[in-house]
């Protein structure tokens, strides 16, 4: 961690200098001559506000409502710590329904649900204090939130006091926000008994509009929850987050 902000704002500018030249030189190269050995129908692209993302870009099979565009998003943010991680065993959503058919798994090394749950769980509380959505297809960290509420690994992740010091550390130093009055917006706070992740408002027609939209293409598997019923699942979850924490 930078000792100042004042340096973390000087290693912000190192790496939106650096990262764009490290990705075309070290990573574009790889990826794009696997395309071509296998014959993929895929075009690789340099892109973003920074140039700090790969876009992979394939043909769909259908189309749907555009919400979910066909193109694959590989961030490499160069500020993010990647830690705790862990092994995850990945597995087909279909697989228990087709027993008889062989489908693949994979053992990934991703981010650790807690720091997973935090890094949400700040962002929506950012959200919340500005009152503004700043993109499209956001609602789905509310969902997210709300899943891993209703999953067996809430109650270490609500309690986990060390991840979530971490993770308000680190935003307060490198992703800096500032509320509707001008205020910033104390990452701290949040972490410990303040967190807030329910909109009102403006704010929340926002988001419902994007859920909407979310839940027209039909990205989630199963039966998915209501608006209203998400942002009740949200408040409980705020609730017994906040509750934990005093």
């Amino acid at each position: 961690m930078p000792a100042s902000r004042s340096q973390a704002g000087k290693w912000t500018q190192a790496v939106r200098r650096r990262l764009p030249g490290w990705i075309a030189r070290n990573v574009q190269p790889v990826i794009q001559a696997a395309l071509t050995r296998e014959r993929l129908d895929a075009r690789l692209e340099l892109g973003g506000q920074e140039n700090d993302k790969l876009f992979l870009h394939y043909p769909a099979l259908a189309q749907g409502t555009g919400y979910v565009a066909p193109v694959v998003t590989l961030e490499f943010g160069g500020r993010a710590t990647g830690e705790p991680h862990e092994v995850f065993q990945v597995v087909c959503d279909i697989a228990e329904h087709l027993s008889e058919v062989s489908f693949p798994t994979a053992s990934p090394l991703v981010m650790s649900v807690a720091r997973t749950f935090w890094e949400k769980a700040t962002a929506a509380h950012v959200f919340c204090a500005q009152g503004r959505i700043r993109s499209e297809r956001y609602a789905r960290h509310w969902h997210d939130l709300a899943a891993i509420a209703q999953s067996t690994h809430f109650a270490a992740v609500m309690t986990d006091r060390t991840v979530a010091a971490a993770v308000a550390r680190h935003k307060s130093h490198f992703f800096i926000e500032k509320d509707t009055n001008g205020q910033v917006i104390d990452y701290a706070a949040a972490t410990t008994g303040y967190l807030k992740i329910v909109p009102e408002g403006e704010a929340k027609a926002a988001l419902a509009k994007d859920y909407a939209a979310m839940l027209a293409d039909k990205v989630m598997v199963g039966n998915a929850l209501s608006f209203d019923k998400l942002l009740e699942a949200c408040a409980d979850l705020e609730t017994k987050v906040n509750g934990a924490a005093v």
